[in-house]
């Protein structure tokens, strides 16, 4: 039933996906000139309100017997209006085209209504409205197929109400300021609700009549604050008119299944594999169910992570329908700490890559902490030993239920913040029945109390990717390089060759910034990676990592359009735990991560 499902929605999407593509350099070419028409009036709109003699000149060729082309209007409230429109269009929305061929289609009949009286057409400036105008909206129709992206089925609901409910908000907040600050000698002569309807019509217009209101009368800077208002309410209401779906099906547990089964069989070819199992995460599988893209949608942005699932021959299939859904569904795809390999294979789909920097990998079988370069790892070592310390290593299958509850309990109060982060390198949760294979090192002092923990998720049969890392603050300095000495030294016992470390994020800088003959450019960058450190401990992991002599691998951000960045360096943050949505209570953050669980 679920794979009936799901190649029913496979079909579907993909379906959808060649109807966008369908159209050909003409559609294109009119797609791309309705968004320049709308970016143009965007700038124009903005310069005029802050170019005062721009301004009244486009103000005085927009009244009596002349117009301006559809949406120029001087003013901020007007540009961020276009702005968002423009950027809508450029994402592809299905909505923001109709809205504007509902806007400009009733504009152009009525110009060419106006057209009909001599007075009117007798301006070449009409002429040239009237021309602007058809133009875009024969570029609406002719790049209709262009504009293919969905919106959540809830949008219009939802912006209803947030128009509704912002009007109430924004109109009593403007009436109590207005009572706050309201000079007038006979101000005892308005009443609040007079009060509130001067400050409800002060959101839909700059001017009003004074005299209709007796004993209202307010500083400038308090009408420029309530157009403030009204401006914030219309991007709220078209954010939620036009937002990208956002509910996504998790992993269910059959996926969970066939995700498992392609670990068993490929798993060992990326180190980042198992953290596909994440279940916030939703996933797209190839025709053949070889291959499957793992990814989580945030903040518009469709981001996976690490490579694709499965047989690398079948990745094409799985990466195809990923992007048609993105497309399809307004979203900006992108891929966080995709290996060389699988960059290889995304960029052949037409995305482009950025080095975000290396992971650590350590060969146990070359591995050694003998030499000069190992000597203050091992002097670290051996004063922890010495201390009393020692570590036991087991696979979680192997804790009895008690003992891991005690575990999971430590390991929240070791945590540094409420927020438990993590995404591409993480799997989100410990404990876990069906995550048997993974391996816990516990550290106990020399009384026996437990001191710190290290969990870490299989990579194959033979290897292990860093997880969870958590400790007592008041423990000896070295613990963690203790314990990490400790796996590697016993690796053999649990049948293990390899073991992924933290992700060293711009460490190439850090390595070619500090060698001699770098240039400026180079000790500039590494300069700045330096200073943000001391807050996002940027140095400080890859300095933690090259402790070990590990074998560096690169790992690549991949995206479409470098326009796109900022917002998925946002959604990627998210993603991770360092930033949350704006507006969401902490505690209803947690709520949908147990809801995924």
């Amino acid at each position: 039933m679920g794979d009936a499902r799901f190649q029913a929605e496979q079909e579907r999407t993909v379906r959808a996906e060649s109807e966008a593509r369908r159209p050909g350099p003409t559609s294109r070419r009119a797609a791309a000139f309705a968004v320049w028409y709308l970016r143009a009036v965007t700038f124009i709109n903005f310069l005029s309100a802050v170019w005062v003699t721009l301004g009244q000149d486009v103000r005085r060729h927009n009244q009596e017997n002349l117009f301006t082309p559809y949406l120029l209007t001087a003013g901020f409230a007007s540009g961020v209006f276009t702005m968002f429109l423009a950027v809508t269009m450029r994402r592809r929305k299905r909505a923001a085209w109709i809205l504007n061929l509902a806007l400009s289609g009733p504009f152009l009949l009525l110009f060419s209504f106006a057209m009909t009286f001599p007075e009117i057409r007798h301006y070449p400036q009409n002429w040239v409205s009237l021309i602007l105008t058809a133009a875009f909206l024969g570029s609406l129709l002719a790049g209709r197929r262009e504009f293919y992206a969905k919106g959540d089925r809830s949008n219009p609901k939802l912006a209803a109400a947030v128009a509704a409910g912002g009007l109430l908000v924004t109109s009593l907040l403007a009436a109590v300021l207005v009572t706050v600050t309201n000079s007038a000698l006979d101000a005892h002569r308005s009443t609040f609700l007079e009060r509130w309807r001067y400050g409800t019509l002060r959101l839909v217009s700059v001017a009003v009549d004074y005299a209709h209101y007796p004993g209202v009368a307010t500083p400038n800077w308090v009408n420029v604050t309530i157009n403030v208002f009204s401006t914030l309410l219309v991007l709220a209401v078209l954010y939620a008119a036009f937002r990208s779906r956002r509910a996504v099906d998790p992993i269910s547990e059959d996926d969970e299944k066939r995700l498992r089964a392609l670990l068993d069989r490929h798993g060992d070819r990326d180190s980042l594999g198992y953290f596909a199992l994440r279940r916030e995460k939703s996933v797209i599988w190839s025709p053949t169910g070889k291959a499957a893209v793992a990814y989580r949608v945030v903040g518009g942005v469709s981001l996976a992570s690490g490579d694709p699932l499965g047989d690398p021959e079948a990745w094409p299939g799985a990466i195809e329908p990923w992007l048609a859904q993105a497309r399809v569904q307004g979203w900006i795809p992108a891929v966080m700490g995709a290996s060389e390999e699988a960059g290889t294979v995304y960029a052949r789909h037409g995305m482009d890559a950025l080095e975000l920097g290396d992971e650590a990998i350590v060969d146990v079988g070359e591995f050694t902490l003998e030499g000069r370069a190992m000597r203050t790892v091992r002097q670290a070592c051996n004063r922890v030993r010495r201390a009393g310390y020692t570590v036991r290593i087991r696979r979680h299958a192997d804790i009895p239920a008690d003992e891991m509850r005690f575990l999971l309990r430590k390991a929240d109060d070791w945590r540094d913040g409420a927020t438990e982060r993590g995404f591409s390198m993480a799997l989100g949760r410990l404990g876990d029945p069906e995550d048997g294979q993974c391996v816990m090192l516990e550290c106990a002092d020399g009384e026996g109390e437990l001191r710190a923990l290290l969990s870490f998720v299989p990579w194959g049969p033979h290897g292990l990717s860093l997880d969870l890392m958590r400790r007592d603050r008041d423990t000896e300095n070295g613990l963690m390089e203790f314990m990490v000495i400790e796996l590697l030294r016993r690796a053999r016992e649990i049948g293990i060759t390899q073991v992924s470390l933290n992700f060293a994020m711009f460490r190439s800088v850090f390595e070619r910034g500090a060698r001699l003959g770098a240039g400026p450019v180079l000790r500039l960058w590494r300069s700045l990676l330096s200073f943000f450190s001391r807050w996002w401990q940027i140095e400080s992991l890859y300095r933690a990592n090259a402790k070990y002599r590990p074998i560096w691998e690169p790992r690549f951000l991949l995206f479409e359009k470098s326009a796109d960045l900022l917002r998925i360096g946002v959604a990627s943050a998210r993603a991770e735990g360092f930033l949350e949505a704006p507006g969401l209570p902490k505690w209803l953050h947690r709520r949908h991560l147990q809801s995924h669980r």
